[in-house]
């Protein structure tokens, strides 16, 4: 029974990685990268089915407006009204008015004078050289 201090002995350290850990790790990270190139282009090709969905709605709606189009022309009245419409046609016995628009549309209505027309060229060549005659010492 001795009498002295007990000796303080350290407790062994367990490692920070065991084999078995790193060997997971090792997996794990291999299957991360094996998954991740599938996974992208299972994503980018998700990407392009959606867009071309949205694509194939936009041309199914364009074909429903064409045919909707398609079915106003085959109508006799309604190809009649555009060719009086667009090309000013007008049925035997229809009297035509025929509106032309105002040349001075913008001075009649704001009240003012119109603008002189500017004058030609040779006109203001005179208008020069008779002033400067006129101002010359005689």
């Amino acid at each position: 029974m001795g009498g002295g201090p007990a000796k303080r002995t350290d407790a062994p350290r367990p490692r920070a990685l065991t084999g078995r850990a790193t060997v997971l790790i090792v997996v794990f990270v291999a299957l991360a990268l094996a998954y991740t190139y599938p996974l992208r282009v299972y994503l980018a090709q998700e990407s392009q089915i959606a867009q071309l969905e949205a694509d194939q709605v936009a041309q199914r709606k364009a074909i429903a407006d064409k045919q909707q189009q398609l079915l106003k022309w085959q109508d006799p009245e309604y190809v009649r009204a555009q060719a009086r419409e667009r090309l000013n046609y007008v049925r035997p016995g229809d009297k035509t008015l025929l509106v032309l628009p105002n040349p001075n549309a913008t001075a009649s209505t704001t009240g003012d004078q119109p603008a002189a027309a500017p004058d030609r060229w040779y006109d203001t060549l005179w208008n020069s050289v008779r002033a400067a005659d006129a101002e010359s010492p005689n």
